[in-house]
């Protein structure tokens, strides 16, 4: 992957103190205490608290002369303290990367390399670059895979008389079902959010376009795929069954579903346990579906489904390194990855194992499997080195489409222009 130089230079300018802190002697995000090695482990979901504890205490019986603490934090503070932390040399020992986040560290020598831990035929292509900086070096463990499915109401399907979302489903289901639901009910159809991985993304990718091109230093928003994609996914909040962007800014798509306003919603499978556990009552009037393909893809056969996910990274610098890189190692064998999705954390990032996740499932009448059969046909989220760069911007320009203040083409010219000066190097 090419790095922008100006990203590049801005990011080190912005990280200064972490770089000259990465050559110290070691982060005291450890102690000791009696002879135990004690190590404090990040995340930043309380779902998945549980199933972490599980996998640390795995290990720790093993190893009785280490403890690991699981600290939880919000999204929001997790990477404004993670930065804090790296700043002021005190990151924990353990803690979990998002895509969004991994190269601003890999790519400024914060993560410590972990090649030699990770069994890398054990894991698909799409789980090891989520790892991986943009040398191509393991940065981390591999702790999760994704995929976005489409969640629908079955009693607004039934009281249309429209038949259940399947593999064989096109857009103009999507929107035939929409218009036909929202006529015998009122309420609305598919809840067209202008979101990327659980939204436009997935259509683009569908109708055989790109947001990114294979070596990440241009986008393809100008590509006649991607304008054909993007004009059908906008174009979907002019019917009366959607809602618009301005509805959406004070209701998200998945509490107007659970609120039982609207049909239809994408989401991604890590909500989905939650989801069944938060809406007891609405258990059995729900189901998920693949993702509905493009009728007349401009290349592939119209499927495709966002994947990202989550991995295990510590500092490069950690006093303890061979101890963290040691439980690292066995977060990311089989036996921890199968304990992390019977604990119904997350689908394991480790191929064979997903239905040690879906599993934890057997007692909802869902069809949970779906998550499971879309990695077939499955995109890596898309992610540069200048994301956090142009990520704002191309969202304002796509709300300037969607808020009839700019054309469709202007603003796609637009995106295509943000991106690609952010990428150049």
């Amino acid at each position: 992957m090419k790095i922008s130089r100006r990203h590049f230079v801005k990011a080190a300018a912005a990280m200064s103190a972490v770089l000259m802190l990465a050559g110290c002697s070691g982060n005291s995000g450890s102690s000791s205490s009696g002879g135990k090695t004690e190590l404090t482990f990040q995340i930043w979901d309380v779902a998945q608290k549980e199933g972490m504890e599980a996998m640390c205490a795995a290990y720790t019986q093993q190893h009785p002369d280490v403890s690991i603490e699981v600290q939880v934090t919000s999204w929001n503070e997790y990477w404004t303290k993670l930065e804090a932390a790296a700043t002021s040399n005190q990151m924990p020992d353990i803690f979990w990367m998002h895509t969004n986040e991994l190269l601003k560290y890999a790519d400024n020598g914060i993560l410590a390399d972990c090649s030699d831990i990770v069994e890398k035929d054990k894991f698909s292509e799409i789980s090891l670059s989520n790892a991986m900086g943009s040398n191509g070096t393991l940065y981390a463990v591999p702790k999760d895979k994704d995929t976005v499915g489409l969640v629908y109401n079955k009693e607004m399907f039934d009281a249309a008389g429209v038949a259940y979302p399947d593999e064989n489903w096109t857009w103009d289901d999507l929107v035939s079902a929409s218009e036909k639901i929202h006529a015998a009910t009122g309420k609305y159809g598919y809840m067209a959010y202008a979101d990327d991985q659980l939204g436009y993304w997935n259509f683009v990718y569908q109708a055989g376009g790109y947001i990114l091109n294979e070596d990440k230093t241009q986008a393809g928003f100008t590509q006649p795929a991607t304008e054909k994609a993007m004009k059908f996914y906008i174009g979907l909040q002019q019917n009366d069954w959607c809602p618009d962007q301005t509805y959406f800014a004070e209701t998200a798509p998945g509490t107007a579903f659970f609120s039982e306003k609207g049909a239809m919603f994408l989401e991604g499978d890590w909500n989905i346990l939650a989801e069944l556990q938060n809406y007891p009552e609405m258990v059995g009037k729900w189901d998920v579906a693949v993702l509905p393909k493009c009728p007349d893809p401009e290349s592939g056969d119209g499927r495709a489904t966002i994947s990202n996910g989550l991995c295990y990274a510590t500092a490069a610098n950690n006093k303890n390194l061979d101890t963290v890189k040691d439980v690292l190692k066995f977060f990311g064998s089989e036996e921890g990855q199968r304990i992390q999705g019977e604990s119904g954390a997350a689908i394991p990032a480790y191929e064979g194992l997903e239905e040690t996740w879906a599993g934890c499932f057997a007692e909802y009448p869902i069809n949970i499997q779906c998550f499971i059969d879309m990695f077939e046909y499955s995109v890596q989220s898309v992610n540069n080195a200048s994301r956090p760069e142009w990520k704002s911007k191309v969202n304002d320009e796509l709300l300037k489409i969607y808020a009839g203040t700019e054309d469709i083409e202007t603003g796609l010219q637009n995106m295509q222009d943000i991106v690609d000066q952010a990428s150049a190097g």
